[in-house]
């Protein structure tokens, strides 16, 4: 029943209408995967969580879950307060943040510099010892000139 709801929310915010799903005018498209349903994917990136990282097991996350509906409302940019947008070079490239300051909660896309369009990696409530660190304020002290 859960993920049934869950899926509702998912499909009538990403999957019906992918055409729309951009940010900055940038399609947005789910991360590759080889073999594998790249919208099922995303959909288990945007409601679970790694447990082992060893054998990449993933999890039921509530706190993802419970924000999925806020994935398009930041993309789209409709909160215009207290969110961080940039990139930054990353150890394996770079990578776009929207993070919301006041909610705690961070989008993670890919930019791809041959094509006009990103991969959304993911989309997730910041707590534990990343919050307490402020991580994506700090990463936001090194962001590059422009939004890639």
């Amino acid at each position: 029943m859960r993920t049934k709801s869950l899926r509702g929310i998912f499909d009538r915010d990403i999957s019906d209408d992918s055409e729309n799903f951009k940010f900055k005018s940038k399609q947005i498209t789910p991360t590759p995967a080889d073999g594998i349903i790249k919208l099922d994917t995303l959909f288990r990136h945007l409601t679970t969580v790694i447990v082992d990282k060893k054998t990449r097991k993933r999890e039921y996350d509530v706190h993802r879950s419970q924000r999925l509906h806020w994935v398009k409302y930041h993309i789209k940019e409709l909160k215009k307060d207290d969110v961080l947008i940039y990139s930054i070079k990353e150890p394996d490239g770079f990578r776009t943040y929207i993070y919301d300051v006041t909610e705690k909660y961070v989008i993670v896309l890919e930019p791809l510099r041959n094509k006009n369009e990103y991969y959304l990696l993911s989309a997730y409530y910041v707590r534990g010892k990343d919050a307490k660190r402020n991580k994506f304020v700090k990463k936001y002290k090194r962001k590059l000139d422009n939004i890639l």
